[in-house]
């Protein structure tokens, strides 16, 4: 391999120019043929026993040129890289300078590489943070998912209001006839959830146990179902029972029996601990992030365009990590929800960007300010992930590249050169934003999932001939997404296939 030619581009791109000789070519070519021939049929001879020159002179000598080029030319790009030591930030865009023979052939990979970047002022600055409060009322608020567990359904013998929950069997008629799916038994409805169609929950405030109803209700014009969309029912309802909701109350044994303390006072005291802390991450986070926004903006960069689609890429994968370790395969969730993976890159990018802004501007700290990383600090990172994850710190090194671990360091460092030396205040007045610069969510924000969820859930409700006006959207369970192998990409295409048996 012979770098022929490094050339600078405009927008942090660099072409290399990456001369192959014969012998590296020709050994790439005897190990595809090794690698393929098992697969390719020719007349005359065993599947797999076909010689090299035999297949070459049926389908031509550069038959196995193009799989032996896709083959050499990343790990020639990666010795090249490192030989120039170019600091490419993106897999390469490689296209043929000439047609290969048996002498070999030249390659030209244009890549991007780490920008340049001026920093602008990044000490000192002011932000605004939040000032943390925990009332009473949010302690009850905190209290509120206890007290619902708590709570338990018991028999009335009364009149059904709006709250309670009716047992019920129901049938549904249109012009005198049972429709399909309209019918079910013993089941529980909370009146005034909304969980049927308008006008169901609402005829049955009033009812007692033991009571026969007709409802009689008209089905949304956009309803799923297109033979009951706009059209009256009336549904035969026989009422099994009414059940309130009997809260526990609030003491000590309450305290006991949903908590490990002893008193409720106690328990309540840990609830306001636990969410003063959570606030005052979060101010901390919003505290920070603002002043990340300000290092960025006064820091002067040309951010190529393959950098950012790189780490867009990089955080699509992740999500579709996220997605599919819930259990759910990743195309099904793109036909459940109406989204593309091309659209839900372009969601990402704009993420990404921000977050190239932020390496890009805290890998230029750290140089400023000279900051290092010791063995020290990368074991007792390690030791850290291996006690968060469960798993040793020594199978923590053999996944998790040491050049990660020792960035996530810098960058931590390096954030703290800004935050330990910012103050508290009213924010400078912001920069008018560049058109690329939106602040939309990237797919893997759990905003953006929460809305594909009830895009989903209202997809499912509108195939349902049942009155059930909407369904609940499956909780998400949270679960560490294992870094995938990115694919690389081919080279420009140069020969035809030999005919193989699949």
């Amino acid at each position: 391999m012979n770098v022929k030619s490094v050339e600078k581009l405009e927008k942090s791109m660099v072409a290399l120019t990456i001369e192959v000789s014969g012998e590296e070519l020709e050994a790439a070519v005897q190990k595809v043929y090794q690698k393929e021939r098992g697969r390719i049929m020719i007349p005359g001879f065993r599947k797999g026993h076909a010689p090299r020159k035999i297949i070459e002179a049926m389908y031509g000598a550069n038959i196995f040129y193009e799989d032996a080029i896709n083959e050499l030319y990343p790990d020639l790009f990666a010795q090249a890289v490192e030989q120039e030591k170019v600091d490419a930030v993106a897999y390469p865009d490689v296209e043929l300078v000439d047609e290969p023979t048996k002498d070999g052939f030249t390659f030209k990979a244009t890549v991007a590489v780490r920008p340049e970047v001026k920093l602008g002022k990044y000490k000192g600055l002011t932000a605004p943070k939040e000032t943390v409060k925990v009332t009473d009322k949010d302690i009850e608020g905190e209290l509120a998912p206890y007290i619902r567990r708590a709570t338990q359904m018991v028999d009335v013998d009364r009149k059904a209001k709006k709250g309670d929950t009716v047992n019920i069997d129901y049938e549904g008629f249109m012009d005198g006839k049972p429709f399909d799916g309209g019918k079910d038994a013993g089941h529980d409805l909370e009146l005034g959830s909304g969980m049927f169609i308008p006008g169901f929950e609402d005829q049955l405030v009033g009812v007692k146990a033991g009571a026969d109803k007709d409802v009689v209700v008209t089905f949304p014009e956009d309803y799923g179902a297109a033979e009951l969309a706009g059209k009256e029912a009336t549904f035969k309802v026989k009422v099994n029972a009414v059940k309130a909701k009997q809260e526990p109350k609030l003491d000590d044994e309450f305290a006991k029996d949903v908590s490990e303390f002893e008193t409720l006072e106690e328990f309540k005291a840990d609830l306001g601990k636990k969410l003063t802390e959570r606030r005052e991450a979060a101010a901390k986070t919003a505290f920070e992030e603002a002043l990340l926004d300000q290092v960025t903006e006064n820091m002067t960069v040309e951010i190529p365009d393959a950098m950012v689609q790189a780490r867009a890429q990089r955080m699509l994968e992740e999500y579709s990590q996220r997605i599919t370790s819930q259990g759910i395969p990743f195309e099904q969730y793109l036909a459940m929800t109406g989204l593309s993976v091309d659209m839900l890159k372009a969601q990402a990018t704009e993420g990404a960007l921000r977050q190239v802004k932020t390496d890009l501007a805290l890998g230029a700290i750290a140089k400023a300010e000279g900051i290092e990383v010791t063995d020290e600090e990368i074991d007792a990172e390690c030791a850290k992930l291996a006690e968060q994850y469960g798993m040793e710190a020594d199978k923590i090194k053999e996944i998790v590249p040491v050049e990660e671990l020792k960035g996530d360091i810098i960058n931590r460092k390096a954030g703290s050169v800004i935050f330990d030396s910012a103050k508290v205040g009213k924010a400078p007045a912001k920069k008018a934003a560049k058109k690329e610069e939106k602040k939309d969510e990237a797919p893997a924000e759990e905003k953006s999932a929460k809305k594909t969820a009830k895009k989903a859930a209202a997809k499912d409700e509108e195939t349902e001939a049942k009155p059930a006006a909407k369904k609940p959207a499956a909780k998400k369970t949270a679960k560490k997404a294992e870094e995938g192998e990115e694919k690389k990409p081919a080279a420009k295409k140069t020969t035809k296939k030999a005919k193989t048996e699949e």
